[in-house]
C-alpha cells in the first residue's frame, strides 16, 4: 500500500504531538464504529506485534533457508516472512503518514490530514452541499418517508404516566412555557391585542346572513319549537311577576263609574285570567293560531336577515355598536383576567387536569394520523416542502457551519477524531498488508524455484 499524496503538503511541517489518553477527544461516530483509547491501542500494537513477528521469523530462519541443503520449507518461510514485513512496513508508514510525521521525521507528503485540514474542512462541506442539501436529493429522500405515521407511532405507543414518558415531558414543557408567557407578558396589553383580534374577525364576520340561515335550519328541522315555547314559559311568569303593574294600569284607565262598582278589579282579574288562559293554550297546542303567526314572522325575519338589505344594515349596526361599546370592552377584560390566572393556575399546578388532557389531546392526535391518510397525505407534503426549502434557504450558511467548525479544530483534535472514527480499519489494513504480503512473497519465491 502507497501513502496518498496531496500537492499542498509542506515538507517542514512540525511533529505533530501524540494524543494523550487523558485529553483524547470523544470518539465521533463517523466513518465506522469508534474506537475508545484503550481498544485503539490494542489494535496498534497487535499489527505493531504481527511486523515484530514477521521480522523476527526472517532473520530466524533466513541462515537455514540459506544453507546447502536445507530443506525447500525455510526459504518459502523466509520469504513470506521477508515480503510480510516489507507490506507491513509500508502500510505503517502509509497509515502514520496520514495523521502524522513517520518517527517525527519531516518526510514530504506525510502529515497529510493536519497539514490539510482547512482543505479537507472545505472538500466535506462542499461534498455534503452537493450530494445532501439540495432540493431534489432532500425531495427525494424524503418521498419514500410517512412521516405523519410515524409522529403517529410515537404519540400513541407512548405510555401515559411513567416517569420516562416522553410526551409527559412534552406536555410538562408546554404548559410551563404556557405560564411563563402568560406570566411575562402585560395582562392588560395582551388582552386588548386578543381582543382587538377577536374584534377584527367580527368585524369581517357577516352576522346576518349566519343568523339566518341558522334560524331557517333550526324551524327546517323542528329545532325552534322548544325556543318558542321557552319564550311561552318567560312570558307567563312575567306576567306572573308583573300582575300588579296590570292591574293598576286597568285600573287607571277605568272610568270613575266602574272604579266606584269596584268592576276595574273583576274586569283586571278577567284581563289576567285570559291571558294566561291563551298562553297555557298555544303552549299546549302545536296548530294554535298564534304558534303559527310567531312561526310566520320567524320565517320572514330568517328571509329578510339573508335577502333584505335594510335588515342586515340594521343587524350589521347593532353588531358594531355592541364591539365598540366600552361596557364590552370592561366586561372583556374582566373575563380574560380570569381565563389568565386560570390558565396559568392549572400550567402549574400538580393536581390539574391539564396535563391529562394534553395527553389525551396528543393520543387522540396520533390515532388522526396514524388513520387518516388524507392527513397524513397533506402532512408528508408539508414536511417535504418545508425541508426543501430549508435545503435551498440555509444550505449554504449549514455547510458553512460544518467548515468553520472544522476549521477552528486544532491538529490534534482533528487527528484524534478521524483516528477513532476509523481506527480498527485503518490497523486491519496494516495486518493485511502483512499478510497479503507474505503470500505475494511466498509466490514469488515458488515462481522463481522453478524458473
Amino acid at each position: 500500500m502507497h501513502a496518498p499524496h496531496s500537492s499542498a503538503q509542506n515538507a517542514s511541517m512540525p511533529k505533530a504531538k501524540p494524543i494523550a489518553a487523558s485529553s483524547a477527544p470523544a470518539p465521533s461516530p463517523f466513518g465506522g464504529e469508534p474506537l475508545s483509547e484503550d481498544k485503539a491501542r490494542r489494535m496498534r500494537w497487535t499489527a505493531t506485534g504481527l511486523l515484530a513477528a514477521m521480522a523476527v521469523l526472517f532473520f530466524t530462519t533466513h541462515g537455514p533457508s540459506v544453507a546447502p541443503g536445507a530443506h525447500p520449507a525455510w526459504g518459502y518461510l523466509n520469504a513470506f516472512a521477508e515480503a510480510a514485513m516489507v507490506g507491513g512496513l509500508a502500510d505503517w508508514f502509509a497509515v502514520t503518514a496520514l495523521f502524522r510525521h513517520p518517527l517525527g521525521l519531516p518526510i514530504p507528503h506525510t502529515a497529510i490530514i493536519p497539514s490539510n485540514k482547512d482543505r479537507i474542512a472545505d472538500t466535506m462541506a462542499g461534498f455534503l452541499r452537493r450530494n445532501f442539501l439540495t432540493p431534489s436529493v432532500v425531495a427525494r429522500r424524503m418521498a419514500g418517508m410517512n412521516i405523519a405515521a410515524a409522529i403517529g407511532d410515537f404519540l400513541v405507543d407512548s405510555p401515559d404516566r411513567d416517569a420516562n414518558d416522553t410526551r409527559a415531558r412534552i406536555t410538562a414543557g408546554a404548559a410551563e412555557m404556557l405560564a411563563e408567557i402568560l406570566e411575562s407578558l402585560d395582562p392588560d396589553r395582551l388582552g386588548n391585542q386578543v381582543r382587538s383580534g377577536l374584534a377584527s374577525q367580527v368585524h369581517k364576520l357577516e352576522i346576518s346572513p349566519l343568523a339566518g340561515r341558522m334560524l331557517e335550519s333550526m324551524m327546517t328541522d323542528k329545532q325552534h319549537e322548544p325556543l318558542i315555547n321557552g319564550f311561552i314559559r318567560w312570558a307567563g311568569l312575567t306576567l306572573e311577576d308583573n300582575e300588579d303593574t296590570v292591574k293598576d294600569v286597568i285600573h287607571q284607565r277605568a272610568n270613575a263609574v266602574l272604579r266606584w262598582t269596584g268592576l276595574d278589579e273583576r274586569i283586571s282579574g278577567n284581563v289576567l285570567d285570559g291571558l294566561y288562559k291563551l298562553l297555557a293554550e298555544v303552549l299546549v297546542d302545536p296548530d294554535h293560531p298564534i304558534r303559527h303567526k310567531i312561526e310566520e314572522g320567524l320565517q320572514k325575519l330568517a328571509q329578510d336577515l339573508q335577502h333584505d338589505p335594510e335588515t342586515r344594515d340594521r343587524v350589521e349596526a347593532m353588531k358594531r355598536d355592541l364591539v365598540e361599546n366600552p361596557a364590552v370592552g370592561e366586561w372583556w377584560m374582566g373575563i380574560w383576567e380570569r381565563i389568565r390566572r386560570s390558565l396559568i393556575r392549572r400550567a402549574r399546578s400538580a393536581d390539574t387536569q391539564l396535563g391529562d388532557d394534553m395527553r389525551k389531546a396528543l393520543v387522540d392526535l396520533g390515532h388522526a394520523l396514524k388513520q387518516d391518510a388524507r392527513l397524513q397525505d397533506q402532512i408528508n407534503r408539508f414536511a417535504r416542502r418545508t425541508a426543501a426549502g430549508v435545503a435551498t434557504r440555509y444550505g449554504d450558511q449549514i455547510v458553512t457551519l460544518v467548515s468553520e467548525t472544522v476549521k477552528r479544530w486544532d491538529a490534534t483534535t482533528i487527528t484524534g477524531r478521524i483516528e477513532n472514527a476509523v481506527g480498527r480499519d485503518l490497523q486491519f489494513i496494516r495486518i493485511n498488508g502483512t499478510l497479503v504480503g507474505g503470500l505475494v512473497g511466498m509466490t514469488l519465491h515458488f515462481i522463481v524455484s522453478f524458473v
